[in-house]
């Protein structure tokens, strides 16, 4: 190209560079990153939003489920001491404490260990996930801070492929999941898809098996699995009785039962979910605040 024609560009190069320059999102100051315990993942901007304090429940509230408990807090204690650790799916009924066992067990990590920096807790959304591999290369770039990656509620329905990317990323792909990293995911479908978007695999593919064995072998990229079922009456007075103990509920424990057995006939549903809404009820016509 002539050196005229050259010249002739390089006001608009520069005016270019100049859009470019303020399109660009401001770096996350040092200062921020070091304080943080929880990020929430913005691919828009491509950085991680600190979170000033985790909504969460505390480790000793959530009854019902102290073998699921067990098991992701010694997974999680034995990852962030630098020790082999699996990626975890959390599966199986609403309101039954999959996401709060998992926020509550980063907290109580980082209660025991004291480490610095501490284990971080990284939220991405659902509709995010074709965005992880960047968040990936972000994080291990941020080595030797270990960093616990949260999808919540994450499922996919018939046209979504992005579970493609994700099975390459947590497994298979040729630079796999980051030493710093593990991911938990909580879903209420053990497979992470439709029952209809499998079957519907089965009838019409050539064959069948094999793309079954595509949809399902998601779910196998997370080496632990808990379950989560449905509570039954004792344990949702349990649920009941320990939350209004925690915030000092000044009620008669038969009233409370009784009240707590209505509330859950009403919603038609037992869980810790609807245990929690009936405390917040009831402290707001006892008067009380209640806060973790």
């Amino acid at each position: 190209m002539p050196a005229s024609n050259i010249d002739d560009l390089a006001p608009l190069l520069g005016r270019i560079a100049e859009a470019l320059e303020r399109l660009a999102p401001a770096p996350l100051p040092e200062t921020e990153d070091a304080e943080a315990d929880g990020f929430i993942w913005e691919p828009a901007t491509g950085r991680l939003a600190p979170v000033g304090k985790i909504n969460r429940v505390a480790f000793p509230l959530l009854v019902g489920i102290d073998r699921q408990a067990a098991q992701l807090l010694d997974n999680t204690e034995r990852f962030a001491r630098g020790l082999p650790a699996n990626n975890a799916l959390l599966w199986g009924a609403r309101g039954m404490g999959k996401s709060s066992l998992v926020k509550a067990a980063h907290a109580q990590v980082n209660a025991k260990l004291q480490a610095a920096p501490s284990l971080a807790l990284v939220e991405i959304h659902r509709e995010d996930i074709p965005s992880l591999p960047h968040l990936l290369h972000l994080l291990r770039a941020r080595a030797p801070r270990r960093f616990l990656l949260f999808c919540d509620d994450l499922s996919f329905d018939q046209e979504d492929a992005s579970y493609k990317s994700l099975k390459a990323v947590l497994e298979g792909g040729i630079e796999g999941r980051p030493a710093n990293v593990i991911f938990y995911a909580t879903s209420n479908r053990r497979h992470l898809m439709a029952r209809d978007m499998i079957d519907n695999e089965r009838s019409t593919a050539i064959n069948p098996g094999e793309a079954v064995e595509e949809k399902v072998s998601l779910s196998d990229r997370f080496g632990l699995w808990l379950g989560f079922h449905n509570c039954d009456q004792a344990t949702f007075l349990a649920m009941v009785e320990g939350y209004a103990a925690h915030f000092d509920l000044r009620v008669e424990r038969e009233r409370l039962r009784a009240e707590a057995k209505e509330w859950a006939v009403t919603r038609g549903a037992r869980s810790g979910r609807v245990a929690w809404q009936f405390i917040q009820d009831l402290a707001g016509r006892l008067g009380q605040p209640i806060e973790f």
